[in-house]
């Protein structure tokens, strides 16, 4: 049993047993933040409410990156079992998703906040996100086919995490674009954020082909892996996001180098293939939806995991309002905030639930490190 947080050797013992699963707290935190002011009723009351949960969410960022840091510094050879783990490595995808939701903060609320400073900032943090993001999106999959071992039938919707990054990036790539001057170095934001984009979700899509496969011929996951469907949603609803905002870009951007007509078939075909997305989405959602509901009859015990109920509904319900505001459809709009809705009051439960988790000290443990010692008293 796990000691209770005021009884951890702290900072120590947090430090050594601190694994990257927890970024998914500020990729949760930093959607909803994202997603406040997008409600048409109290706009200053949720603009200062977004602003405060953005600044959380940084200084979260900042926090965990620390304690991850000092991890590998303290404690390298348990550090680096990660790359072993088959399911704790996936979890390095989401420190640059992590760092997309600051960004993206930035050049939403810190441009009226900090002027164009935050620009600069959200710029040199974009450039930091696609290395993490292009790194961690090779490597963990080289990882998976090298060293680790993977079975069909254990297999979830998690092996998506480091893939995501790079659409991620590319969406933040779009927003950065609608800051920054009109010039070559726009065009090549916008064409190398083209290429993130296919880094990521043609691979994700033969995931996602896998999976339903795997849950044909061995069913649903555990309990335990019950949330893990709602990962599905995320390359979904940010590769419909990204063709969304870069598509939104494209034809001013192009423009530069007489290519607008090319611009504009990039701004409507981002705006036909994010409805086939996002209708793929719903399906997607459905499912999820009936997978938490079956397991939630008899127990659903908590863990980290639950924060994939934030991020990828986050992003998804992000592109379905970015949608509807570029084709001035009202009802596509509402769809949004519905989900915004589902999506606040989700992230209230698993914040709940993870700052009890916090003080009781069970959310502090490394699988990894377990492998490790187990090795060691084997040999």
């Amino acid at each position: 049993m796990q000691k209770p947080f005021y009884q951890l050797e702290k900072p120590k013992e947090v430090i050594r047993q601190f694994t990257p699963n927890w970024f998914t707290v500020v990729m949760g935190t930093g959607v909803v933040a994202l997603i406040l002011p997008e409600f048409p009723f109290a706009q200053a009351l949720l603009w200062q409410l977004a602003v405060l949960l953005w600044q959380f969410t940084s200084l979260l960022f900042v926090t965990f990156a620390t304690l991850y840091i000092l991890r590998w510094l303290i404690y390298p050879q348990e550090a680096k079992q990660i790359f072993s783990h088959p399911s704790m490595a996936l979890f390095l995808g989401a420190i640059p998703m992590g760092l997309a939701t600051v960004l993206n903060g930035f050049l939403k609320y810190g441009v009226v906040i900090y002027g164009d400073t935050a620009v600069y900032i959200a710029q040199v943090l974009w450039y930091a996100d696609v290395i993490l993001a292009v790194g961690i999106g090779i490597l963990v999959p080289f990882c998976m086919f090298s060293k680790q071992d993977h079975q069909l039938q254990s297999m979830t919707a998690m092996w998506l995490l480091p893939i995501v990054a790079c659409e991620v990036a590319a969406a933040s790539g779009g927003l950065l674009l609608a800051h920054l001057d009109i010039g070559q170095h726009a065009v090549g934001i916008l064409f190398a954020s083209y290429m993130l984009w296919g880094m990521s979700v043609l691979p994700a899509f033969a995931i996602l082909s896998i999976l339903m496969l795997r849950l044909a011929l061995h069913q649903l996951p555990s309990k335990e892996l019950a949330i893990t469907g709602w990962l599905a949603l995320g390359p979904i609803g940010t590769g419909a996001l990204a063709l969304l905002v870069l598509g939104n870009q494209a034809p001013q951007v192009l423009a530069i180098i007489q290519l607008e007509s090319l611009g504009l078939f990039f701004q409507n075909a981002g705006i036909l293939a994010s409805f086939i997305l996002l209708g793929f989405g719903i399906w997607w959602f459905a499912i999820a939806v009936l997978t938490t509901l079956k397991h939630a009859a008899t127990d659903l015990p908590f863990n980290l995991g639950w924060w994939g109920l934030t991020f990828p509904l986050g992003v998804f319900t992000l592109a379905i309002l970015n949608l509807g505001r570029q084709i001035h459809v009202t009802f596509i709009i509402d769809i949004g905030l519905a989900f915004a809705t589902i999506l606040i009051l989700l992230w209230t439960m698993v914040m709940a639930k993870t700052l009890q988790g916090m003080y009781q000290g069970h959310l502090f443990f490394s699988p990894c490190l377990k492998v490790l010692l187990e090795r060691e008293q084997q040999s």
